[in-house]
């Protein structure tokens, strides 16, 4: 509502000719972008948990993530192996009381057996804590699927070496510390989208780190200095990662799609310049 309400106006009235269909309609506009911009960062997260995993799997062996010689010695690594330990154990439980449903049934011994046995695979934490008592915990490539996009982004800058940080952003096409820093970012706009807050002109609490020199397609506003602190500067970063996590993506069209369709959408208190469109960054996908 505040774009609608008279400035400085300590009862928040509305301009004169408000309506309530212009706000609607701006709320119509926020869960779409918000829809848009969470399919994005879904895919990535995945692709960035893939990324970690296919690199230090083969580097470090399956269970890595124990090593704490591996992390920053500031690295809350205890917290992590908490993490997925209450992963697991959580899992077991859930299957204890799911067996015990099973056993209250009035199914047959071998439907029950057939069904606890079915229940225990349901997920790699339960199927691991019921299956293996050495190590405690799961394999990296499994325990990286249950922790959050959060998590995820402070176990990439929590790693000890360079090479490791580099490696697995090259898998991405970035810089490690351009990779870590959007990581850091698409966190809160993941916290943003999921809890169902204000997206289309909220200025980034965390701002991301920009290419200097970028040696991939990049939109030249972003190249020249100021305050690039609004959402333009995310849908940019979702855009060139999609691009390289799914090639064949139609991500940027769909957004494209989505201003056509609300054209009286204040694009500029979202920081996107006035040619947009016509920068090669975005132009190419039309």
């Amino acid at each position: 509502m505040r774009p609608f309400q008279l400035p400085d106006d300590d009862e928040h009235r509305f301009k004169p000719g408000t309506r309530l269909r212009a706000l609607t309609h701006l709320y119509e506009f926020d869960r779409r972008l918000r829809l848009l911009t969470i399919d994005a960062i879904e895919r990535i997260e995945v692709a960035t948990r893939a990324a970690i995993s296919n690199h230090m799997g083969p580097a470090h062996g399956s269970h890595w993530h124990l090593q704490g010689a591996l992390f920053q010695h500031d690295f809350r690594h205890q917290h992590l192996l908490e993490t997925i330990r209450g992963k697991q154990t959580k899992a077991r439980q859930d299957h204890d009381r799911e067996c015990q449903r099973i056993e209250r049934s009035h199914a047959t011994d071998s439907r029950k057996a057939q069904l606890k046995k079915l229940r225990a695979k349901e997920s790699y934490a339960r199927h691991y804590a019921l299956s293996y008592d050495t190590p405690e915990l799961m394999p990296a490539w499994a325990a990286m699927e249950e922790i959050t996009l959060g998590d995820l982004s402070h176990l990439f800058k929590g790693l000890a070496k360079d090479t490791d940080r580099k490696a697995i952003a090259r898998r991405l096409g970035l810089p490690g510390p351009l990779l870590q820093s959007w990581l850091h970012t698409l966190t809160t706009i993941r916290n943003i989208c999921a809890h169902h807050a204000r997206l289309w002109n909220r200025e980034l609490g965390i701002r991301p780190e920009l290419p200097r020199k970028a040696n991939f397609p990049w939109p030249e506003h972003l190249q020249n200095p100021g305050q690039h602190s609004r959402v333009f500067t995310v849908l940019c970063i979702l855009n060139h990662l999609m691009s390289r996590v799914s090639p064949d993506t139609c991500w940027g069209i769909r957004l494209q799609a989505l201003f056509s369709e609300f054209p009286d959408i204040n694009l500029e208190a979202m920081g996107f310049p006035r040619d947009w469109m016509q920068d090669p960054f975005w132009k190419r996908l039309t």
